[in-house]
């Protein structure tokens, strides 16, 4: 069987198991080799899914964040040992002052986050919905609140803990430095150049055409059977943030990986300091692999320090993605499913195949 017979294979059992909706991308120099679409884009009124259909990309867009600031260190408006709360003059902040625009990229800071993701991730979303009315959440600023008089969690430099709170930061210091919103900035410096027309921060009590509705599944008490299913409406932040919640498609974020692997996006340098791991995000090896992340980047090595796959995951309620580059392949791998939870084990799977047939 073919690598395209086997991934048709998988992608039509995992939807007919109502385990996977959503778009699906394997291409090479921008040429595709299995383009699909699956699932419902609005249930109710039975909408298919299109390959051209708009869905929310949660933390995946921390790499047009990422991408962002590099563009304003390669003009010379900051640097990466920058710090962010001069940058920013922030007062009566537990943020360390010597957290710099550096370790908000990898992570390192030690800084609080605004949402704490080390336990249980439904446990503590729900903890957090209970106690703020995150429907208000519509600007960067309004984060602040929940992480800037928290203690630190770790020393600088110390380890590297994953933090949305400092994207949140950084968002903010490209809305000072450069005097555009940070949407703005996005739209002009990465969208446009990159041609992604299709892609943009759309709020989800707007009313947009060709977008993907987040839905959770309602399992039984065996929590294996799906029984029903729920809007992420009341779960999710209603518009984007630096820290993810971007809205695109299987072929713009395609678009994105070639424009920044290719140089259209930053300098010689700074494309190779996006696709650099910088820093160790797990202490010991799983898989078989070596951990890293970078700049919204994240690696995985295998045992002799080559890289075999970079890129990032999104995730929350309603919202399963993830955007791969395999270099050995020169495959781009682009997942994007308005269901929780479903796009991982896929991910795995089709890593396997590439690993295996070398297609």
């Amino acid at each position: 069987m073919s690598f395209v017979e086997q991934l048709s294979q998988l992608f039509a059992e995992r939807s007919r198991q109502e385990r996977f909706s959503g778009t699906v991308l394997i291409s090479r120099n921008g040429q595709p080799l299995f383009r699909q679409a699956y699932g419902y884009a609005n249930r109710s009124w039975a909408v298919e899914n299109r390959v051209d259909t708009r869905f929310r990309i949660a933390s995946i867009s921390k790499m047009f964040t990422a991408v962002a600031l590099l563009q304003l260190v390669e003009q010379g408006d900051i640097t990466l040992d920058t710090s962010v709360v001069e940058c920013l003059g922030l007062q009566n902040t537990k943020i360390p002052l010597e957290a710099t625009v550096y370790h908000m990229l990898t992570m390192t800071s030690g800084m609080a986050d605004w949402f704490d993701e080390s336990g249980d991730w439904e446990e503590n979303w729900a903890a957090l919905c209970r106690k703020h009315p995150i429907y208000l959440f519509r600007r960067n600023e309004d984060y602040l609140p929940l992480f800037v008089n928290e203690n630190p969690i770790s020393a600088i430099g110390e380890k590297h803990q994953y933090n949305g709170a400092g994207y949140i930061l950084l968002g903010l210091v490209i809305e000072k430095v450069s005097g555009l919103s940070y949407c703005e900035w996005i739209n002009q410096h990465i969208f446009t150049p990159a041609q992604m027309m299709d892609s943009g921060f759309l709020s989800i009590d707007g009313v947009y055409d060709n977008v993907a509705e987040g839905y959770i599944p309602i399992t039984d008490s065996d929590e294996e059977t799906i029984i029903g299913w729920k809007k992420n409406i009341y779960s999710i932040t209603p518009e984007a943030a630096a820290d993810g919640g971007a809205t695109s498609t299987i072929d713009d974020l395609n678009r994105f990986s070639q424009a920044l692997r290719e140089g259209r996006l930053l300098s010689a340098e700074m494309t190779q300091a996006m696709l650099t791991p910088q820093v160790l995000e797990e202490e010991e090896s799983s898989g078989g692999y070596i951990w890293k992340y970078g700049h919204a980047n994240m690696f995985i090595l295998n045992e002799a320090g080559k890289i075999v796959r970079w890129g990032h995951t999104g995730e929350e309620d309603g919202v399963s993605c993830r955007l791969y580059y395999y270099p050995e392949s020169n495959l781009d791998v682009i997942i994007l499913a308005n269901q929780s939870w479903c796009a991982g084990s896929l991910a795995w799977d089709m890593h396997d195949l590439i690993l295996e047939m070398n297609p």
